[in-house]
C-alpha cells in the first residue's frame, strides 16, 4: 500500500464509522514509531574533529566547505563584502554562510532515535542541514558521499590557525577565539 493509500483507506473507515479498523490500517501499514530523543551537545572541539575527519567535505554533497572561524575572519576583515549577522539574517548575511559553513548532522536524526555518537555525525552545509531536518537519507532520496581527504583539501584550518597568529587581536572576539582553540586543539 502506498502512504496516500492508506490514509485513504482510514478516511473510508473512518467514514463508516469503524475507528478500530482504522486503528488497524495504521498500525499495520504506517505506525507512528516513538522514539525517545536524547540532547544534542557537541563542542567546537568534537565538531572540528568531525570536519577534519570528513575532508571538510559535505557529506550529503560532495562540496567543499569552509573552517567557520574562516568565514569569521573574512566578515571581520570584510564587513560590507562579506557580512555576517549574528542571528544568521538573510538580508544581512553573506549566503556563504549558508553554502560553505560546515554543520554537523546526525545520519540517522535524534528525533529518529540516532544518538550523539560521532559514527552518527557528519560534515554538511547549514543549508543542506537545515534542508535535511529530522528526515532520513532514504526518506529525502540522498546519499552520502565518501569522506574527503584533510590532505587535499583543510577547509582552510591551516591558513585560519596561520592568519590569527598573524593577528593576535582577533582573539579579542570570543567567537574565533573558540575556534582557534578548537583548531589547535584537532591539529
Amino acid at each position: 500500500m502506498t502512504k496516500s493509500s492508506i490514509v485513504l483507506s482510514v478516511c473510508i473507515a473512518l467514514n463508516e464509522g469503524d475507528k478500530v479498523k482504522c486503528k488497524k490500517i495504521i498500525n499495520d501499514n504506517y505506525p507512528f514509531k516513538y522514539k525517545e530523543t536524547k540532547c544534542r551537545s557537541y563542542t567546537k572541539i568534537k565538531l572540528t574533529r568531525v570536519f577534519i575527519r570528513n575532508g571538510f567535505i559535505d557529506r550529503y554533497s560532495g562540496e567543499k566547505l569552509v573552517f567557520p572561524g574562516t568565514l569569521m575572519i573574512l566578515s571581520k576583515e570584510l564587513p560590507i563584502e562579506f557580512p555576517y549577522q549574528k542571528n544568521w539574517k538573510m538580508t544581512e548575511c553573506h549566503i556563504a554562510y549558508w553554502h560553505m559553513y560546515p554543520t554537523a548532522d546526525h545520519i540517522t536524526p535524534i528525533a529518529r532515535g540516532g544518538t550523539n555518537d560521532e559514527d552518527n555525525l557528519v560534515t554538511t552545509s547549514m543549508l543542506r542541514n537545515s534542508s535535511k531536518s529530522n528526515f532520513t537519507l532514504e526518506e529525502l532520496g540522498w546519499k552520502l558521499y565518501p569522506q574527503g581527504d584533510i590532505k587535499e583539501w583543510d577547509g582552510l584550518i591551516k591558513w585560519f590557525i596561520d592568519y590569527v597568529d598573524k593577528h593576535n587581536t582577533l582573539l579579542e572576539d570570543n567567537y574565533i577565539k573558540e575556534w582557534y582553540r578548537a583548531a589547535i586543539k584537532n591539529l
